[in-house]
């Protein structure tokens, strides 16, 4: 399929990009373009313009904040493998971020681009939800902040406005001793998560990832097995489960409690 012809232009600074998605002209902004070009190829998407954000050394780079870690959104899957900060601090993002789509993928896709398209089989909203992540997003009017659990709203759907690009992820520290894991049963074709688990997190499932509601169950145990059971058998409690031509709903609630169960179990092995 060939896209709808469309502008395009290269920014040359993060408040040259911010300039022209002000315009309100329905732009898009592209990075790595993975997730963006496909759809316009068939045609879902027909932005008028593409700013390319993807020099901008603004919006990259990871940092040390407060011993979590500030991520740059235009820092790409390979330098997240990379860093030597998140490895320590973070382990579950290099987790995740090893089973996304395939080298050439991992060089040129953002985590930005990811978090920004809220695909429901994405794994990585499943893993800031896990971390309480925050995401700071930019526009000519100005800076807000918005928690991990806020910014996902549909499939396909967040919480930035036409005019906002998401600039930066911080990462609270984890509590001292804790335990984290991501796990996925992924489609063997496209890789994609038919179900992925970030412990606490679940993407895949349904609309938009989300926190796991039974995970209040877990409070003042030790992770009895009978409890990470009770908690795994209602991962799918309130949330209405897809079903499409790679799973059916039910199998899927199945994979739910699975993988569920294995990530706290691996979870609990993990903490200190």
């Amino acid at each position: 399929m060939i896209p709808t012809s469309f502008d395009y232009v290269r920014a040359e600074s993060l408040r040259d990009a911010l300039k022209v998605l002000s315009d309100g002209d329905g732009s898009k902004v592209i990075a790595g373009g993975h997730s963006l070009l496909p759809i316009m190829k068939f045609r879902l998407a027909q932005p008028p313009r593409l700013v390319d954000i993807s020099r901008l050394e603004e919006l990259k780079g990871i940092a040390d904040k407060g011993r979590g870690a500030r991520i740059g959104a235009g820092t790409t899957y390979r330098e997240l493998l990379e860093s030597e900060l998140l490895r320590e601090r973070f382990p579950i993002i290099g987790e995740a971020t090893r089973t996304i789509g395939d080298l050439q993928v991992r060089n040129r896709g953002t985590i930005g681009g990811s978090l920004a398209h809220a695909d429901p089989v994405s794994d990585m909203p499943a893993v800031m939800l896990a971390l309480d992540a925050t995401f700071n997003l930019r526009s000519k009017r100005g800076r807000r902040s918005v928690k991990a659990r806020e910014f996902f709203q549909g499939a396909f759907t967040t919480a930035l406005a036409e005019d906002e690009l998401l600039t930066e992820i911080i990462l609270p520290r984890l509590p001292t001793g804790a335990g984290t894991t991501y796990l996925s049963h992924d489609h063997p074709a496209s890789g994609y998560a038919i179900v992925g688990a970030a412990v606490v997190a679940l993407t895949g499932v349904g609309e938009i990832a989300y926190l796991l509601r039974s995970a209040d169950g877990l409070i003042g145990s030790t992770g009895e097995p009978d409890v990470i059971a009770k908690v795994a058998g209602e991962a799918t409690t309130g949330v209405e489960v897809n079903g499409d031509i790679y799973a059916p709903a039910e199998y899927r609630r199945h994979l739910a409690t699975v993988i569920t169960r294995r990530a706290l179990e691996t979870a609990l092995e993990r903490a200190g």
